[in-house]
């Protein structure tokens, strides 16, 4: 009876004996490359050889049906032959790679497939990269052709998948092979020897016996002195390039602790840490500009000392009024004037440009504060705008691509370490990065669905909405409560402005309430979002992040509206109303009290939410358990942080400073917490588009709400009148526009300069007109990257589709060839009892 061979390649024999299909066709490339070669060189009978199997398995069976009928003496010796074939056949021949008992034919056919031959001869490898550099040789040089050559020096090819190569022929293989290297070019040499088929040791021990033969003709032949001293330019210029790219690759930020953090917490703590190392860069980029146009010219040029400063007491560090309020940290210190001492008067006091008192001296002008600090501004966020659609863009075609986790397997076990890495320690590291790497991508290979019945999937409804629902009730309870309190300060501002005797000391630390209060629910508010998550019990541990990541965002961005709404609705309408002179100053020392207590409560929540709940989890009850790290409280944090960064940039140039301190600071404290109070997650899972979420949340909405923001208090709200290089404005955005009718008047050739500046800045169907390029661009290319996912899948389909076919050819060839074989046993049964 004909027996189906079982083709399951989810069985564990078979993945272990079989090759992969990825590998499949680089065989057979080189299979049929290893025949046109030899039959391009004249050796066409030896490599008709490697086709004997399949001719004497066709051959074996004509002679099965043919001989059995025919008359003469030799058909009682065909009938003894074929008993004895039929008894042999009745005993399977056991295949060692997959341990499946199979035909003998079946058997002669798969040892004579190029995966089974080519990939396991190394004769056959020697013999193919042979041919190959002969003929690179030819191309250079005019060299005897192999046809040249005695049938025994030529390489051959007899007998592979079904005897091993001679050791001899094989010597004399290698020893041609390592001539030919020799002769080559060092770039033609790398290029082969990269290309062979071989182990590293095999590889490196050809490089050695063809460099050690070119040190011997070299040292034979004299080499011209010009010759040897470009030969040694050479060397150390290569030299010299190699160690500045292994000094450039080893100043690379945090390198050696990201790979710690990875190899021990998986790829969703280490996209925390890129994405902090992420902001780092945005803020010393904001910071550079700033400093280097507007931060760095006013403190070169200071404006007179005003006679009401403030002394030093400590509380500017938490408060940052008082004493930092007349420094070029904020708004109000900038001036309105050109820097430039030419402009003053006789008295030496400045004049201003802003109310065109000095038409003579603004001929000699070289820097306009007011213009500075407009374009600066707005270049700054423009570019950051173009880096972030440029990373969100890039990282978008990086992380949705279509990556299967058996393949991805396959590579992380075969192709993903380096052996160039030759320390302990980077060994270690390295081992331990592979290693959690293999058990995320095992974790989502073994994931299963589980089917869940009608009311199991009501039941599970029922829970997920009252989750949502208490998280968006707490949400809106605590986003009306800031509201109401930051009602209730700006009313208390109110009455001590009116008050005669007022402590300033009492007056500035009055100021840390709000900031406390918005932070301590940032901070509690989490905790309870955690709670819903566990009342929900996702099945997926990734799916449970970016339900808390979105669940965090919503309350993070009714804060900051609300924020918003406070200090330009409020504050910067009415600030003669709390005695305010300077409104953008107290906005500012809003801004940066806030982004402190964040840091604060930041800190506490190290100390009690992970290394004080450790000691107690190991000394009292008496558990080995550490807290998981939270992925997106903590991300959600640093958006709010960065969000509160790019808001006070106009209003404090020096915050991008506080920025990159507090994430240094947060980067060390975090890393050391992680490592020693939290454990990795119970259940490793794999977040490919991790980092792709994070730069979509920093550009819509964090960088998007304070460009609407920041847009808007430059062109609708009046600044102050007696601080800033705005003030006798009535809005930041005519500072420009001065400035261009003034260059139209000392030259009319620059009115196409004017009419640009109406059309282009003063018009904001400018900005809507950006804003949607840029969003059409981000849209097309989103686009393009889902065509090309649908591609792929249709691509591997069809790769797995031949895959079935080829199982399906095999099966058929088998059954056939039982059918052949039945007949035969038939005759052969009924002549013997005969």
């Amino acid at each position: 009876m004909a027996r189906n061979v079982n083709f399951d390649l989810g069985h564990p024999l078979i993945e272990a004996g079989l090759e992969s299909p990825a590998d499949e066709e680089v065989v057979h490339d080189s299979f049929h490359q290893l025949i046109a070669e030899q039959i391009h060189n004249g050796d066409l009978g030896e490599a008709f050889e490697l086709q004997q199997p399949q001719k004497e398995l066709d051959e074996e069976s004509r002679d099965y049906v043919a001989n059995l009928s025919s008359p003469g003496p030799e058909s009682g010796e065909w009938r003894n032959r074929g008993r004895l074939m039929g008894m042999q056949d009745d005993e399977r021949e056991l295949d060692p790679s997959t341990g499946e008992r199979w035909s003998s034919a079946t058997l002669k056919i798969l040892s004579a497939m190029p995966s089974r031959t080519i990939g396991r001869s190394r004769g056959a490898i020697i013999s193919q990269y042979y041919n190959r550099t002969m003929q690179l040789r030819r191309r250079k040089q005019s060299r005897p052709s192999i046809k040249d050559f005695s049938r025994s020096a030529r390489p051959s090819i007899r007998g592979y998948g079904i005897e091993t190569d001679n050791i001899d022929a094989e010597v004399n293989k290698r020893e041609r092979l390592v001539n030919n290297l020799q002769n080559l070019s060092v770039s033609d040499r790398v290029r082969m020897l990269r290309a062979m088929p071989l182990s590293v040791a095999e590889k490196n021990e050809l490089r050695r016996l063809a460099l050690k033969k070119e040190r011997r003709t070299l040292s034979g032949n004299q080499i011209p002195c010009c010759s040897r001293l470009k030969y040694y330019i050479i060397i150390a210029a290569r030299q010299s390039w190699y160690s500045w790219l292994s000094f450039v690759h080893s100043l690379q930020l945090w390198q050696v602790a990201l790979k710690r953090v990875s190899g021990r917490f998986g790829s969703g703590v280490l996209s925390y840490f890129l994405f902090l190392k992420t902001l780092l860069f945005f803020n010393l980029f904001l910071f550079l500009v700033t400093g280097v146009f507007m931060v760095l010219p006013q403190a070169v040029h200071p404006p007179p000392p005003s006679n009401s400063r403030s002394s030093f007491t400590g509380l500017e560090l938490l408060t940052g009024a008082g004493y930092f309020s007349d420094t070029v940290m904020y708004y109000g210190y900038y001036c309105n004037y050109t820097l430039r001492m030419n402009c003053s008067n006789k008295n030496g006091q400045y004049i201003s440009v802003s109310n065109k008192t000095s038409l003579d001296c603004t001929k000699h002008l070289p820097y306009k504060m007011p213009l500075a600090y407009f374009f600066t501004i707005g270049m700054a966020f423009f570019v950051t705008c173009i880096i972030l659609v440029y990373s969100m863009s890039k990282s978008f075609g990086q992380s949705f691509r279509i990556d299967k986790s058996h393949s991805i397997l396959a590579m992380k076990t075969f192709c993903s370490w380096d052996f160039k890495v030759i320390k302990k320690s980077s060994i270690k590291l390295m081992s331990e990065n592979i290693c959690i790497q293999l058990k995320e991508l095992l974790a989502e290979v073994n994931h299963q669905h589980s089917k869940n019945t009608l009311c199991q999937t009501l039941w599970r409804l029922a829970v997920h909405c009252l989750a949502w629902a208490i998280c968006v009730a707490s949400t809106t309870a605590c986003v009306l409560c800031i509201y109401y309190f930051s009602e209730y300060m700006h009313q208390n501002l109110q009455q001590s402005s009116r008050s005669v005797t007022k402590d300033p000391l009492l007056h500035e630390a009055s100021l840390l309430a709000l900031p406390v209060v918005v932070s301590c629910i940032n901070l509690l508010l989490p905790i309870m979002f955690n709670l819903a998550s566990w009342m929900e019990d996702y099945e997926s541990p990734s799916v449970r992040t970016y339900v808390a990541i979105g669940r965090n965002l919503m309350l993070k961005v009714s804060v900051l509206g609300v924020l918003c709404y406070h200090w330009l609705g409020r504050v910067a309408a009415d600030p003669t109303s709390i005695g305010l002179k300077c409104w953008e100053n107290f906005v500012g020392q809003e801004l940066y009290r806030f982004l402190l207590m964040d840091f604060i409560f930041t800190l506490l929540n190290i100390l009690f939410g992970e290394f004080l709940w450790r000691l107690f989890s190991e000394n009292v009850l008496k558990k080995k358990r550490k807290p998981v790290f939270d992925i997106a409280k903590n991300v959600l944090d640093l958006i709010y942080g960065q969000t509160l960064a790019w808001l006070g940039v106009l209003f404090t140039p020096l915050l991008p400073a506080v920025q990159i301190l507090k994430l240094l600071l947060l980067f060390y404290i975090k890393k050391s917490s992680v490592m020693m109070n939290c454990q990795a997650p119970s259940r490793p899972y794999r977040v490919s588009q991790m980092t792709t979420i994070f730069i979509t949340l920093l550009c819509f909405p964090s960088f998007l709400g304070a460009s609407v923001c920041v847009t808007y208090t430059m062109w609708s709200i009046t600044p102050s009148f007696s601080c800033g290089p705005f003030r006798e404005l009535k809005t930041m955005f005519q500072a420009g526009k001065r400035w261009v009718e003034d260059l139209e008047k000392e030259n009319p050739n620059l009115s196409v300069l004017a009419r640009a500046h109406s059309y282009l800045v003063e018009n904001p169907l400018f900005l809507f007109v950006g804003a949607g390029i840029f969003l059409i661009v981000i849209y097309f290319y989103s686009q393009v990257v889902d065509g090309q996912r649908k591609i792929i899948g249709l691509l591997q389909e069809q790769i797995e589709n031949e895959g079935e076919d080829k199982k399906f050819l095999i099966t058929r060839l088998q059954s056939i060839h039982e059918q052949r074989r039945t007949p035969a046993r038939r005759l052969t049964s009924q002549d013997s009892t005969c």
